[in-house]
């Protein structure tokens, strides 16, 4: 059996050497026809376009990316070529929860942000949205949660976004990109929500580039009706906005769910589809590898959380380097969301 996996995806090879009997490993944004040709199954990230250009005659019979969103493969093209695929919900839920959090424990330091009278807006509460409330909950921080389609589903206490843009402190967007059905998602922070906004509030987008509109964000910084700017998730990703890298208070080169335990996480989910489909078994456990044993462990409990992962270094370099975007993301720096080494 023959896989072809991004050569990018982090904890992957030992054991994907233990279940194929073939891998090639390659640069997701070069994977071509002819690389795919012979292979039994595509393990892949967001740089890849599954689709039919690339699949048409090949033998390829499930793709399996180890992201969340899955907006790279051509959903419509595989089921009708009868090629299975799957995505990883919830793979890296918890290293986004926690990049928002100290992104907004920066604030806090900073002297703009005051958990304890804040309330927050989560746009999109699946995973990921539930995963940031439950980083943010022991500050003290009141929420506001908007999902119209679990709204629809469910019931409960989800308000509109027009809401959200009248009584939060925080809006911070969790959605997946869509651009049809009844809740489409792209440029749902558009001119119109920004009008909307009543308190000033810091912005967060770690979601999908394109879930806000990047013309009218700059729109409203110019009539200062936000008071932060934390962007991860960018327009025309690596061709990113300079005039909102430059402008923004935390930039990252979508690397919210980068943590060591989310990536790892995300590369076993990815594998067991894999053996899934193919009726292998599953007998092996990617595990992220630890901090530095030097590494001394604070006593402050917000020392202890920026000291593990501090988003300003990542927005330094990239404010620095913008033409790096890609190279940043592929060769990011170990990151772990705990200590592991020992207890308090």
């Amino acid at each position: 059996m023959k896989v072809v996996i991004d050569d990018k995806i982090p904890y992957i090879r030992d054991a994907a050497a233990q279940i194929f009997d073939e891998v090639v490993y390659l640069p997701g944004s070069e994977i071509a026809p002819r690389d795919v040709r012979d292979a039994d199954a595509l393990v892949v990230r967001t740089r890849t376009r599954c689709n039919e250009a690339l699949l048409r005659g090949s033998r390829v019979k499930m793709v399996a990316t180890a992201t969340i969103g899955f907006e790279h493969l051509d959903v419509d093209y595989l089921r009708q070529a009868g090629i299975a695929w799957s995505n990883c919900p919830g793979c890296n839920a918890t290293s986004v929860g926690q990049y928002v959090r100290n992104a907004l424990l920066v604030l806090k330091r900073q002297g703009s942000w005051c958990p304890t009278q804040s309330c927050v807006g989560i746009v999109g509460v699946g995973h990921v949205g539930r995963a940031v409330m439950e980083a943010l909950q022991p500050l003290g921080c009141e929420f506001l949660l908007n999902d119209p389609p679990r709204q629809e589903a469910e019931g409960g206490p989800f308000v509109s976004l027009e809401e959200v843009a009248r009584r939060c402190d925080v809006v911070t967007f969790h959605t997946p990109l869509t651009k049809s059905g009844r809740h489409p998602s792209y440029h749902l922070a558009d001119d119109r929500f920004f009008r909307l906004l009543q308190r000033r509030p810091i912005l967060i987008n770690a979601a999908r580039g394109s879930v806000v509109d990047t013309k009218a964000l700059l729109r409203a910084m110019d009539e200062d009706r936000v008071s932060a700017t934390v962007i991860d998730t960018w327009e025309d990703e690596p061709n990113i906005s300079p005039e909102l890298l430059r402008r923004c208070t935390i930039g990252t080169p979508h690397i919210a769910g980068y943590s060591a335990d989310g990536k790892s996480h995300a590369s076993q989910m990815a594998l067991e589809a894999v053996c899934r489909h193919f009726h292998l078994p599953i007998n092996f456990h990617i595990q992220p590898p630890p901090l530095p044993a030097e590494l001394e462990r604070p006593l402050n409990r917000e020392q202890e959380t920026l000291l593990l992962y501090n988003p300003c270094a990542d927005s330094e370099a990239l404010k620095a380097h913008p033409e790096d975007f890609e190279f940043m993301r592929g060769h990011y720096p170990l990151r772990r969301e705990r200590w592991d080494q020992q207890p308090r």
